[in-house]
């Protein structure tokens, strides 16, 4: 082991300042500074590190530096260039391992193809990257693989794909020192992240047939498929990023990584981040902090909305908007829309983070159309008019920009003190008798004190009609006679008061 530490330390001090960059790149090692500092940083590197895919790279640099042919490492019809003859092998040699470049490594698309197996390709013939859509809940610290295709190495159905990689003391640190967000799950993580290999737009998380994720000697656990109620409709599985923090070795050690996945004619590519999860309730104060948008802005646009067109021949006068959550169905506490829906209605804030973060979907509730986190706004007229209307559950905006509530209407009640309708002559004065309720809570006529209908100093009495009473009215009238019948021929029983006459009349 000594002579291989000597050996390992001259060839070292032999390298080039790019092979020193590709050595400290391979074990994710800073490859910035001067010559004199990258040899240090290597040298350092094999004392305390030397582990055998490292000696492995050390000689295979060397190798290639002063192009000599082994056995371990493939010789092309040309001279190789560094920065693309990058790739380890197992003892065997027949397996190639994938490397994991640092978090300061930039490489071309093409060095992750040759790693997987496919020969190098000329440098003008680079492909674009393959860039995968930022996540919310995730804050990106470090790069440590870009987005690297997986190339299939046989015509198996089932490849795996092995790659190597080691933190740098940093990342180590911010990982220990990082929260729990809950037992065992650091704020601070390394994820996996597989997404297919289009490099025409921003790519969503995809995760490939078969898929299985080894780290060390464990495997980890990926995201299961969801249950389908509906008949005929497979079963979705939430494609998120895989954590990988609790089965790696966090030391100057070097982490392992197998991905197993199945060839179905679909192109992958998997990357590796450090990143620091966040809760929904960060996420909402920095909505509050950034996302608010001022009332008058959002005055402006309900008058913009509402502004007459000439070429319409429909003059709308206001817009209704609820003051209730439609995920939730409970009063707005911060109200939420995207800056990209057309509707004035907004939702929950706190509900709509809270859901995303269970599963993320980042559809609106209104209008199903996408409201990304960055596209979210706090409408500021709306949070002024929640505090300021308690007692209504729905506002509508008019024309010129203002705002009235509207109230539900109180069910009007039936009892005798409703409108009523007096049919009959008129007094002397031409006006007509007015009803009144005596204290057992009768009606009678202010005239006098007789009956309704009866004859008073030679007119007959005006006929009360109660309006507020529907055509059964009068059939549970009959119904309590035959009630009062059947009681008088059993016997004495408490008779219930009616308390409107017998001479009103019910309109019908």
């Amino acid at each position: 082991m000594a002579a291989e530490l000597v050996e390992a330390k001259n060839m070292v001090m032999s390298f080039r300042v790019s092979d020193l960059q590709m050595l400290l790149g391979f074990v994710g090692r800073s490859k910035s500074g001067l010559k004199h500092e990258l040899v240090t940083r290597a040298l350092q590197l094999v004392q305390f590190d030397c582990s055998p895919e490292l000696f492995k790279k050390i000689k295979e640099l060397y190798e290639t530096r002063y192009k000599k042919n082994t056995e371990s490492v493939p010789q092309p019809h040309r001279p190789l260039d560094p920065l693309t003859m990058h790739s380890t092998y197992d003892r065997a040699g027949t397996v190639p391992r994938t490397p994991l470049a640092g978090p300061n490594i930039d490489y071309p698309v093409l060095y992750g193809k040759y790693l997987n197996g496919l020969g190098r390709l000329p440098a003008k013939t680079l492909k674009p990257e393959v860039r995968l859509v930022k996540l919310p809940f995730f804050n990106m610290l470090d790069e440590l693989l870009k987005p690297t295709e997986l190339v299939p190495q046989n015509n198996e159905k089932l490849q795996e794909s092995p790659c190597i990689f080691a933190l740098t003391p940093r990342q180590v640190e911010l990982i220990r020192n990082s929260r729990e967000l809950q037992p065992g799950v650091k704020a601070v993580q390394v994820v996996l992240r597989i997404c297919y290999s289009d490099t025409s737009c921003p790519q969503e998380d995809q995760y490939p047939p078969n898929i299985a994720v080894k780290v060390n000697h464990s495997y980890c656990s990926v995201p299961g498929y969801y249950p389908s109620n509906k008949p005929g409709v497979e079963p979705k599985r939430p494609c998120r990023p895989i954590n990988l923090t609790h089965l790696m070795y966090l030391s100057s050690a070097t982490n392992r990584i197998t991905v197993t996945w199945g060839n179905y004619g679909k192109s992958y590519s998997v990357a590796l981040y450090l990143v620091r999860q966040l809760t929904s309730s960060e996420l909402l104060q920095r909505l509050k902090t950034i996302g608010v948008k001022h009332p008058e802005l959002c005055k402006a646009l309900v008058k913009e909305k509402l502004r007459l067109d000439p070429d319409s021949e429909i003059a709308t006068t206001g817009v209704r908007v609820s003051l209730i959550c439609p995920l939730v169905k409970m009063r707005l506490s911060v109200p939420c829309r995207a800056e990209t829906c057309a509707h004035l209605q907004c939702f929950d804030a706190v509900f709509y983070l809270q859901m995303n973060e269970k599963k993320p979907t980042w559809m609106c509730p209104v209008c199903d159309k996408p409201a990304p986190y960055d596209q979210l706004i706090i409408d500021g007229l709306l949070s002024k008019i929640l505090s300021e209307c308690e007692d209504a559950d729905e506002i509508e905006y008019l024309v010129d920009g203002s705002w009235c509530p509207i109230r539900a209407e109180k069910e009007r009640s039936c009892s005798p003190q409703g409108t009523i309708l007096v049919l009959g002559p008129s007094d002397a004065n031409g006006l007509l008798p007015t009803p009144s309720v005596n204290g057992s809570g009768a009606l009678g006529s202010t005239g006098g004190g007789g009956p309704a209908g009866s004859v008073e100093n030679g007119k007959p009495g005006a006929d009360v009609v109660d309006l507020t009473l529907d055509s059964s009215s009068s059939s549970e009238d009959e119904e309590e006679e035959e009630e009062d019948e059947d009681e008088d021929e059993e016997g004495p029983r408490p008779k219930r008061r009616c308390p409107f006459q017998k001479g009103l009349v019910p309109a019908c």
